[in-house]
């Protein structure tokens, strides 16, 4: 007996048609429209097979929408659709740009496949074209097609994958990811898009909390803290993503949700209070929401000059917690360094000499 089809053509109407026994019909005979909820349970192979028998031209869009009522001239398409071609069934994404957002080169191609290849690369997917398709006063626009396997997936699943391509996108603005636009992707629930994406001088992960009912661990997030605020750019440290070594760097390799209460926030902020001086300006704390759990994402800011160096109260030495020591560090690249005994010196050196002169900073009482 022959599976039942999730997606038909009816040659007659020219209409798609569902599983459920709807039907889905389009702008012309090479666009159809669909609803996100149609996606679900949608095989890729049934859809192929219906657009073959649809095709009267180069190839055929599937074009989404959320609006309730599905209307093939009034709907609001989604900025994700699939296209057929050639036998092809591909993920196409459109994403636009003000007219400073992105050069129209070469380098602009190779900027956005880079961005995307490790979030696809573990979702059994690769780029397959990208091409500038419309330039306005108001802005570029380009589409992105995406090639991928549809083993074990349904047309919701390559949905998905198209969504979290749009949102790391969204987030590219500039030729690579900033500090701002990371904090933006983790904030809107889009952390996963981040997996496969190198570790840099402004982004430090840990797959576990650290052990703040120890000295050792209050002193180590302090100093995780003080890396970034001595740093001259900020940055991030999440909680709940895991690290790969590779050659040359580290690379977010998974998200891994960690436990969280209504103490969790508390116990860091705490810990940053009793080990970290000064404490740093506009630094949040934050729980972002996850399946299984959280992620704790502390933001610095790029601080002030005059407030530097930040000072870590307590150090670990040779595996041992030495509470009355002192230790300052700062981000290089992704590895930390102390700051070096001359360069304190000089600090100091030119504080007592604004001391003599009397050119106290206005905040310092």
């Amino acid at each position: 007996m022959a599976a039942v089809k999730s997606v038909e053509f009816d040659r007659e109407l020219h209409e798609l048609i569902l599983a459920s026994g709807q039907s889905r019909r389009g702008v012309n005979a090479n666009n159809f429209f669909v609803h996100s909820d149609d996606l679900k349970g949608m095989r890729p192979t049934d859809l192929k097979a219906a657009l073959k028998q649809a095709m009267e031209g180069d190839d055929v869009e599937v074009r989404v929408t959320h609006d309730d009522n599905v209307d093939e001239d009034y709907s609001i398409a989604e900025p994700i659709s699939f296209t057929f071609s050639a036998g092809q069934l591909s993920i196409s994404v459109s994403v636009g740009y003000h007219p400073d957002g992105r050069d129209i080169d070469e380098a602009a191609i190779a900027a956005h496949r880079a961005v995307l290849t490790p979030y696809l690369k573990r979702r059994r997917a690769s780029v397959s074209n990208v091409e500038l398709v419309d330039c306005v006063p108001q802005g570029v626009i380009w589409n992105i097609e995406i090639a991928c396997s549809p083993r074990g997936r349904d047309m919701a699943d390559l949905f998905q994958i198209g969504e979290g391509a749009m949102a790391l996108l969204q987030a590219f603005q500039s030729g690579e990811l900033t500090r701002e636009t990371t904090l933006d992707l983790i904030r809107s629930g889009n952390a996963q898009v981040l997996v496969g994406q190198e570790e840099g001088p402004w982004l430090d992960v840990k797959s576990a909390h650290y052990d703040l009912q120890s000295p050792s661990g209050k002193i180590n997030i302090a100093r995780a803290v003080a890396r970034f605020a001595n740093a001259e750019h900020g940055g991030i440290v999440v909680v709940g993503m895991r690290g790969k070594k590779i050659p040359g760097g580290e690379i977010i390799s998974s998200i891994c949700p960690v436990p969280v209460d209504r103490r969790t926030l508390r116990n860091y902020k705490t810990a940053l209070e009793q080990h970290l001086y000064p404490p740093p300006d506009y630094l949040d704390i934050e729980m972002v929401p996850a399946e299984g759990g959280g992620l704790i994402v502390l933001h610095i800011p790029p601080q002030p000059e005059e407030h530097k160096p930040f000072l870590v109260h307590g150090a670990i030495v040779e595996g041992k917690v030495e509470g009355t020591f002192i230790s300052i560090v700062r981000r290089r690249g992704e590895t930390s360094i102390s700051i070096t005994a001359p360069a304190v010196h000089a600090t100091l050196a030119a504080g007592r000499a604004l001391l003599r002169r009397g050119e106290l900073p206005k905040d310092s009482g």
